[in-house]
């Protein structure tokens, strides 16, 4: 993975992730009179009037190890990324194969060892593989540690003690495991013990030998990833901007969709007066445009109500697309938990206002019921009406516990109907929760350093505050990241449809200023 020694190809350097998001989408006029009329970054999407080019394979496999890369170092940057063995299903077709065969080779290796004189052959050769791989966990300076291995494990001269019949396995094996356990993390101590202790025989040791090899693998792997962790967190950000435009190199299609994307919020905000082909004769009088954070902040607004089944996700977002479709599915969720408190309170009325207990016990209960809702066989009305039974046994418990008539068989048809009718995309409470939701992530991008604003909920939502919060500070940062990175391709994408390939004309009051009026959301 190359990491140094690389010049970034980006047109513009952002040393902190966080204080510079607003700075590289050019929030303030300065900034925007830069982007729009500067010409440095603009082979990030350039209109060609010639019939599209079909790259080579060479360059599509190139910008298939810049994918690849690109992935891995946001995934360790981003995600929480560590390597793991492989859980096949016990009774999956490919497991049960693959233990067969490693079945029948350790019994061929078992009866090639019983033989008399033993035959070594597959014996060497396994002891060849641990070799090879005891090499592979040593650091470059370890030298000492690598003539021992080479030596003990000399494959010449252990041919030579099998051809003679002189070969002691069991020191092989002995010495082996003695160089595991200086090798290994803490955590493993306990299986290196155990094979020291082990009174198996030959084949069974190897076995176990491989096994516990598998694992410090695995702890290798984990451990180069924590190493390399704070280095890409410090120069991530270029890097993968590096990556992203080799790839746009390669394949110049590579943020069509995402043109798209924005192009779609932008017509959004356009007003009716300025059409987007005439954005580039905007002047005086016109109304004044929306600037590159309004439509940015527009633009990721859709993912709360993107439907990932049917829509690509731009290509900036493909490596966190699981990411925001998660985030969705959990305020989909939650929305629908707080709809049905909302109908609870207002048609049960003051029995149970103040009864944050019962109002806990409900929110927790339906959240549970409305576990998987984002699942194609999963019914919203049917779980609904469960809900609401579970939801009236609930009530007339609570409420005969604090001396209170229970609900009247009609009280509940109208609970039980309201609640239902939630399945109904019209319905009046789930408009109205859904679009002060909308707000209030509306609120968050629009000033997303601000985090007193994560605690500014409307009272319709008060019920679902903490997970809100929650949701909200895993989308923000997502878009903060998103956007340190990815800036400059968005600046450049948006001047191309606000100006066109020419920059705007300039006015004749101020040379250097676009000759529009840039608004700043």
């Amino acid at each position: 993975m190359p990491l140094n020694n690389e010049q970034p190809t980006s047109t513009s350097r952002s040393e902190d992730q966080g204080s510079d998001v607003e700075s590289s989408l050019a929030s303030d006029l300065d900034y925007s009179r830069d982007s729009f009329n500067s010409d440095a970054s603009s082979k990030h999407c350039t209109p060609s009037s010639s019939p599209p080019r079909i790259p080579p394979q060479d360059e599509v496999m190139e910008a298939g190890r810049d994918l690849f890369n690109l992935k891995l170092v946001h995934e360790i940057v981003v995600g929480d990324v560590h390597a793991e063995l492989s859980q096949e299903p016990q009774n999956g077709l490919w497991n049960i194969v693959r233990k067969n065969l490693y079945q029948a080779y350790w019994e061929k290796l078992e009866t090639e060892l019983n033989e008399d004189p033993p035959e070594y052959q597959h014996a060497i050769k396994l002891v060849e593989d641990i070799r090879e791989i005891l090499l592979l966990f040593l650091n470059p300076g370890a030298n000492r540690m690598r003539t021992q291995i080479m030596e003990v494990l000399d494959m010449d001269l252990i041919r030579q003690q099998a051809e003679n019949d002189a070969l002691d396995i069991q020191g092989l094996a002995s010495f082996i495991i003695t160089t595991m356990g200086k090798l290994c993390a803490p955590k493993r101590d306990e299986a290196i013990r155990k094979l020291r202790e082990s009174t198996d025989n030959i084949v069974t040791l190897l076995k176990e030998i491989f096994r516990v090899l598998d694992l410090m693998k695995v702890d290798n792997v984990n451990s180069t990833i924590e190493f390399i962790r704070p280095l890409l967190q410090r120069n991530g950000v270029e890097y993968q901007r590096q990556l992203f435009q080799s790839i746009l190199d390669d394949l110049p299609t590579a943020l069509n969709r995402t043109t798209t994307w924005i192009q779609s919020a932008l017509e959004e905000l356009l007003p009716a007066t300025v059409p987007p082909e005439k954005c580039a004769d905007a002047g005086k009088g016109q109304p004044a445009l929306p600037g590159p954070i309004q439509i940015l902040n527009t633009a990721c607004l859709r993912f709360l109500t993107w439907d990932f089944s049917k829509t690509l996700v731009p290509e900036t977002w493909v490596m966190d697309e699981y990411r925001l479709e998660e985030i969705q599915r959990q305020l989909k969720q939650w929305e629908t938990v707080n709809e049905v408190l909302l109908i609870v309170h207002s048609t049960t009325g003051g029995p149970i206002q103040g009864a944050s207990s019962l109002s806990d016990r409900l929110k927790r209960m339906i959240s549970v019921l409305l576990d998987g809702m984002h699942k194609p066989g999963f019914n919203l009305k049917e779980t609904l009406e469960d809900v609401s039974a579970q939801i009236c046994c609930e009530l007339n418990k609570s409420l005969t516990e604090r001396n209170y008539p229970p609900l009247t068989p009609e009280l509940q048809a109208t609970l039980t109907g309201q609640i239902c009718s939630i399945s109904q995309k019209e319905n009046p409470i789930r408009t109205l929760v859904e679009d002060r939701v909308q707000q209030y992530f509306m609120l968050l991008l629009s000033d997303p350093k601000n985090q007193t604003k994560l605690e500014e909920v409307t009272a319709s939502l008060t019920a679902i505050k903490p997970e809100l919060v929650a949701i909200g500070k895993t989308f923000i940062s997502l878009i903060d990241y998103n956007r340190t990175v990815y800036g400059p391709f968005y600046v450049d994408i948006i001047r191309k449809l606000l100006f066109g390939s020419s920059p705007p004309t300039p006015s004749p009051h101020q040379e250097q200023a676009p000759n529009c009026h840039v608004s700043h959301e």
